[in-house]
Formats: structure tokens, C-alpha cells, sequence
């Protein structure tokens, strides 16, 4: 087993932002690349194309229908991977001692050559971030592509997780959460950002960033309002500026 360093200065994570993420999947997409053609330990997929298609992930993305107190119903798409959490759950309990946390950057990651496939780590997890590779056999997690983030032969601007440098909406965003004056800490102080399960007492590093309130619909809303006859009376933009020139003709 593996015990969890006491303290580490540097906390390398995520911050998430509910607000913006539109759900596209991408994260998951360039996640998926990255580890299949960079990265030394691919994952499996058993049957893509198949009835019964499986496979494992290390980043996932769930969908919501919130509905708040005051306000229309909100959808929220919620992006789930490891929180490399500071009390981290699943490093003790592995009998082989794969699951560990760096010193130096605070990344929980898994020594694939001594995991075992017992499956406990995944037991331990509150968030169930880990995912088994029908394949392979073993655990696997987010790792914050430390293969990307460290190597110098990367542009200085690919030195980021795979999901964060594809996300088009901008709502992933990666940093040293240990340090007060970073970007990340500043967005999770402006924002308010929030703690994933908070009552299970793993300290996560990973952060959330939870959606704006939306405006109510008011009183003058016509729920027939996309039913009711356009405003414009004639073609617009394109059309309208085509319709113009051969009516000149």
C-alpha cells in the first residue's frame, strides 16, 4: 500500500465551469486521442460498432435537467473525471501500491506494471472516476496528461490536459490550485467555486465552477411566441439584398 504524502505545495488540477460547457464532448473525444495515439497506454474499446458497444474512458460527460427553486429549468452538463483529491480514498487502500500521489504536483496517477485489477480503488472512489480496461485489466484514470504538460518538445502552449486545450467554449481551465495567485485560484474565488461531495471529506482538488442563475420568463411572455407571425415583412440579409438587385433588373 501506499500512503498519501502529507502535504504538496503545488496542486495541479482543474477548474470546471457549469456555466459555460455546452456538452459537446470534445473533452472526452481529445481525451480519448491523446491516450489512444500519444499516449503509452491505450484504451480499449470492446465492440464500437457493436450491439453492446463498451469501452473505457477517462473523462465522461452527463447531462442534467435542473430545476431551481425560482426560474426556468436549467440544463447542465456536468464533465466527471478524477478530482486528484488531497485525502485521496483510493491510494491506501491499493494492495500493490499502483495508486499513488505525487509530492511534487499533487497528480494521482496509477503504476499500470503493479496494478493487480483488484478493483478496490474503484470501490473507494466517492466520484467513481476510475474505469477498468476490459482489455488490459487494469485501472485507469485522468492522469492531467502529465505526458503533455511536462514535455518540452510540446509548443509551450500544448503544455495543458488534452480536454483543456480542445474545449471550444473555453469552460476547462488548468492550473496550480495550491497557489492563491494563480488563475485558476482567482476564477474559483471570483466564482465561488464549489467542492464535488464535499461531505466525503477527500478534498478534491478539481473545482467547479456552478452555473449563473438564468432569468425568469417574465410576465409578458407568450408561450405562442414561436408560433406567431414573423416581424419582418420580406426577406433579410442575403436574401434581402439579393431580392433588391433583381428587382432592379
Amino acid at each position: 500500500m501506499t500512503d498519501l504524502p502529507q502535504h504538496t505545495d503545488k496542486k495541479l488540477g482543474l477548474v470546471i465551469d457549469l456555466d459555460t460547457c455546452v456538452g459537446c464532448h470534445a473533452c472526452v473525444v481529445a481525451c480519448k486521442g491523446w491516450n489512444d495515439q500519444a499516449y503509452g497506454a491505450p484504451l480499449s474499446d470492446s465492440e464500437p460498432y457493436g450491439a453492446d458497444p463498451s469501452g473505457a474512458f477517462l473523462n465522461r460527460v452527463h447531462s442534467y435537467e435542473v430545476v431551481p427553486e425560482t426560474g426556468p429549468a436549467q440544463h447542465v452538463h456536468f464533465p466527471k473525471s478524477c478530482l486528484h483529491c488531497e485525502d485521496a480514498p483510493c491510494v491506501p487502500v491499493c494492495p500493490t501500491g499502483a495508486s499513488y500521489k505525487r509530492a511534487e504536483d499533487g497528480i494521482v496517477l496509477v503504476n499500470e506494471d503493479a496494478c493487480i485489477g483488484c478493483g478496490l480503488c474503484a470501490w473507494a472512489c466517492p466520484y467513481g472516476a476510475r474505469e477498468m480496461d476490459p482489455s488490459a485489466g487494469v485501472m485507469k484514470k485522468c492522469t492531467l496528461c502529465v505526458d503533455r504538460i511536462y514535455n518540452d518538445a510540446l509548443p509551450e502552449e500544448d503544455r495543458e490536459p488534452a480536454c483543456v486545450r480542445t474545449c471550444p467554449a473555453n469552460a476547462r481551465h488548468f492550473g496550480d490550485l495550491g497557489d492563491p495567485d494563480s488563475a485558476v485560484s482567482q476564477l474559483v474565488a471570483e466564482r465561488g467555486g464549489i467542492d464535488l461531495m464535499p461531505e466525503q471529506g477527500t478534498r478534491p482538488v478539481n473545482k467547479y465552477l456552478p452555473p449563473r442563475p438564468r432569468d425568469g420568463w417574465g410576465g409578458d411572455t407568450d408561450v405562442l411566441a414561436p408560433y406567431l407571425e414573423p416581424v419582418a415583412e420580406g426577406p433579410q440579409g442575403f436574401l434581402g439584398w439579393l431580392d433588391r438587385t433583381l428587382g432592379k433588373l
